[in-house]
């Protein structure tokens, strides 16, 4: 079979089958996928479980002595109502009432099966009903309103002891903080279920042990002719109308000609169907190392591939680095969102940092969220494969990170204040962002490293990267203050 074709063939071929996908953009952006099942991004398998536990003394006198606890769980449901899309990949198992101490010892099972314990305070005397919940070791939010009780005089002792070292605790009316409770949990539980594929002949053993060991996820090495074989496998009229959509959405093909941009596209394909083969939710490839020589060992360049699996609400990571392969995990699981993965060089006067890779996705607000203008631009420095080049958000609020080992997680947050992008923007990698730091730029490059690679998200995620790092044990550290 003919594996190059050049532009006039591929729209003869095309004009008429691929009309009906014009309008959806669907394949292009890769919002849906026929073949990937997903409970939610970056969850393949099981719904998050998490116990729910209403504690309070009927008849108590704090806040009022005729406090109907019933009614105030009917109103607690109204407002775990309002997230209810975020909150429809959790099974809250136990889901009850709690008056007394003793009723918590039948819960031991369905406690430690859970992924997280989200406790809410209904009224003043329950502090043994806490310290018998947290008994389970379990990740636990204590979430209390103003006038529950008296007890969060004691919460801050409690988190001292070895029996709050799970605890965190939220002491609001922000009830939207119910849903955020909820999300390191959720990056627990996906990191658990979590499979991550990595196309390379270098050992991964020692870090994938320790990556099972520490978070239950399994890293497994794939090979070249299982890859191949999946490419060889891909419909070629599949294939034109996923080339078709990436060419028509795109503001400009600046480089690549159509029958690299073909080629990329049926490798985009294979490695989703490898992905589904193998159940995995995320896919990194030795690109520059053992699956490198002079140019790329498999049909085409991955880059394309990996933004599409993002896109997806998989995980598409460059150059074998499995580190960035479990921040994106975590970052996903903390979100729904992808993360970028950049190469950074740093800029003193905007007290900024620019992170770059040729790499971009264009679903950066997650698989439902809108989608990102980008051209389809050859890899900068290797002048051949096709990369989106995206343009990212200005205005939007980031945080950058890396998971070092099993216990370090070096992060800095702040706002994206130019994606210089444009044609005449021609140094660095492709995708760019220049990034405002919250902070001082000057401390973030004095403390920085362990190489460059790291993922950045949308979104300021401090408060659940604190609550997660404080369940998983791991030092978190803000590089920039």
């Amino acid at each position: 079979m003919k594996t190059e074709i050049n532009r006039r063939e591929f729209l003869q071929m095309t004009a008429a089958g691929s009309a009906l996908y014009f309008g959806s953009g669907v394949l292009a952006m890769g919002a849906e996928s026929g073949g990937s099942k997903l409970i939610s991004p970056g969850c393949r398998g099981t719904k998050v479980k998490v116990a729910r536990l209403y504690i309070g003394i009927p008849g108590g006198l704090w806040p009022k002595p005729e406090l109907d606890l019933n009614n105030e769980i009917k109103f607690y449901e109204s407002q775990f109502a309002k997230f209810k899309g975020e909150l429809q990949d959790v099974d809250f198992v136990p889901d009850q009432l709690i008056t007394a101490v003793e009723q918590v010892a039948p819960l031991k099972g369905k406690l430690e099966e859970a992924d997280g314990v989200l406790v809410i305070h209904l009224s003043m005397g329950a502090r043994g009903i806490l310290d018998e919940i947290l008994k389970a070791g379990k990740p636990t939010v204590m979430f209390a309103a103003p006038y529950s009780g008296h007890e969060w005089t004691s919460f801050g002792g409690l988190q001292k002891q070895e029996l709050g070292a799970k605890l965190e605790c939220m002491l609001t009316t922000d009830y939207s903080q119910l849903a955020l409770a909820i999300r390191p949990f959720r990056a627990i539980h996906h990191l658990r279920e979590a499979k991550v594929l990595d196309l390379t002949t270098r050992s991964i053993d020692q870090y994938a042990a320790a990556v099972k060991d520490k978070f239950g996820a399994e890293i497994k090495k794939i090979t070249l002719e299982q890859v191949e074989a999946a490419y060889n496998a891909v419909d070629e009229k599949r294939a034109k109308e996923e080339t078709d959509l990436w060419m028509k959405q795109a503001e400009k093909v600046v480089e690549p000609p159509v029958g690299n941009i073909f080629k990329s596209c049926r490798l985009a394909l294979a490695m989703e169907d490898v992905m589904n083969q193998e159940n995995a939710t995320a896919l990194t490839i030795d690109c520059y190392g053992t699956m490198w020589d002079k140019t790329i060992k498999l049909p085409a360049y991955p880059c394309l591939g990996f933004t599409r699996l993002n896109n997806l609400g998989l995980g598409g990571i460059c150059e074998s680095d499995l580190q960035c392969a479990m921040t994106h995990v975590m970052f996903q699981g903390l979100t729904g969102r992808p993360s970028f993965i950049s190469d950074p060089t740093m800029d003193e006067s905007k007290n900024g940092i620019i992170l770059a890779h040729c790499l971009g996705t264009i679903k950066m607000d997650g698989p439902n969220g809108p989608a990102a203008p980008y051209k389809l631009r050859t890899v900068m420095e290797r002048r051949e494969g096709v990369v989106p080049q995206v343009q990212m958000r200005a205005g939007q609020r980031v945080t950058q990170g890396i998971l070092i080992g099993m216990d370090f997680l070096p992060y800095f947050t702040g706002e994206i204040i130019e994606a210089p992008v444009g044609l005449e923007h021609d140094r660095g990698c492709r995708t760019k962002i220049t990034v405002r730091v919250d902070g001082d730029a000057t401390k973030l490059w004095k403390n920085w490293r362990d190489g460059l690679h790291r993922q950045t998200v949308y979104g300021d995620i401090t408060k659940e990267l604190q609550m997660f790092c404080k369940y998983k044990q791991i030092n978190l550290l803000n590089e920039a203050v």
